[in-house]
């Protein structure tokens, strides 16, 4: 597994992250209790094959249930082997407001010695806002606030979880911030407008979404009627699959990993299965610009059709 840098912070990731919200809570297509997730030995197994296998990034965040524990367990002997992300608890109250500046400094402090405690470690590698809308980034007191636990060496980097292109330009412009957390796939391919501005600027850049909540796998068959669509468009990667002797999933982290200035590619795993083939996709190999230019082609048509919060809400993913 060949390693990247992040950005400026001086750390080496591996080009494939561990995404660490499914072995912590229910999530994604056909998972809807912990009766369809993996056991805690289970996972903790996992979480050293990885490392055993090359990965050293990994992802997890305070919304994700036990999965902070869990890699607590699992890395309390490893620790220095390992480059741990997680995030801060939501910012907003659930009228949307943020909170007073005191407390807001409180509330982000408090997040970090939950998720310390959890890790069983006294520093994280980099301490992302989560859901960091355009309200978030341009407080100057959670900036500040993470600029501060920075300094006092409680972690080595900042970082922002994004998901629209303004928040995503937001966070490279501002200066705050370290590393940026987006959306990028086979079929959204937007974000790749600010890869330029965040290699200029120094930004290490995480991938998540690679996938699509697992739609560009096996799990992308037979969907919700509403999204009939979607579904024939994803057989129009077949052609190229079958060139290059290659899964859908395969595709689309190569394609992630095509581009220079992506640090890392973040692959939810909670199988065995889905690991081996997250570090078969990475082997240095990856797509010419032949390849890319089809790809580019086949972004889907309706971007704002493709609203995962929406599908969910709507049932259309179970």
């Amino acid at each position: 597994m060949k390693r990247r840098p992040l950005g400026n912070t001086g750390i080496n990731v591996s080009e494939i992250a561990f995404g660490g919200v499914e072995i912590g809570m229910p999530y994604g297509i056909g998972v809807s209790s912990e009766a369809d997730m993996l056991s805690r030995y289970e996972s903790i197994n996992l979480l050293h094959e990885a490392v055993d296998r090359g990965i050293n990034f990994f992802d997890t965040a305070r919304m994700y249930g036990a999965s902070e524990e869990i890699m607590g367990q699992a890395f309390k002997t490893k620790r220095d082997q390992v480059v741990i992300s997680t995030k801060c608890c939501k910012l907003r109250d659930k009228s949307g407001d943020l909170p007073s500046s005191k407390k807001i400094k409180e509330l982000i402090e408090k997040s970090l010695q939950e998720s310390l405690l959890a890790l069983q470690t006294n520093y994280v590698d980099v301490y992302m806002l989560h859901q960091a809308d355009l309200g978030i980034l341009e407080n100057e007191d959670i900036a500040q606030t993470f600029s501060r636990l920075k300094r006092d060496g409680i972690i080595r980097a900042t970082g922002a979880s994004t998901y629209s292109l303004g928040e995503t330009k937001k966070t490279i412009e501002s200066g705050n911030w370290d590393v940026v957390q987006l959306p990028y796939n086979l079929m959204d391919q937007t974000q790749e407008i600010n890869f330029s501005l965040a290699e200029k600027s120094e930004i290490g850049i995480m991938v998540r979404s690679v996938l699509f909540k697992g739609i560009l796998s096996k799990k992308g068959r037979s969907l919700h009627s509403e999204l009939r669509e979607v579904e024939k468009h994803i057989g129009l990667y077949k052609e190229l699959c079958d060139k290059l002797g290659c899964d859908l999933p395969t595709l689309a982290v190569k394609f992630a990993l095509s581009s220079h200035q992506v640090s890392s590619v973040l692959v939810g795993i909670d199988r065995m299965e889905y690991l081996e083939n997250s570090i078969s996709a990475a082997n240095g190999t990856y797509l010419e610009v032949e390849q890319l230019k089809r790809l580019k082609e086949l972004q889907y048509p309706d971007i704002d059709f493709l609203d995962l919060v929406k599908w969910e809400r709507e049932g259309w993913l179970t």
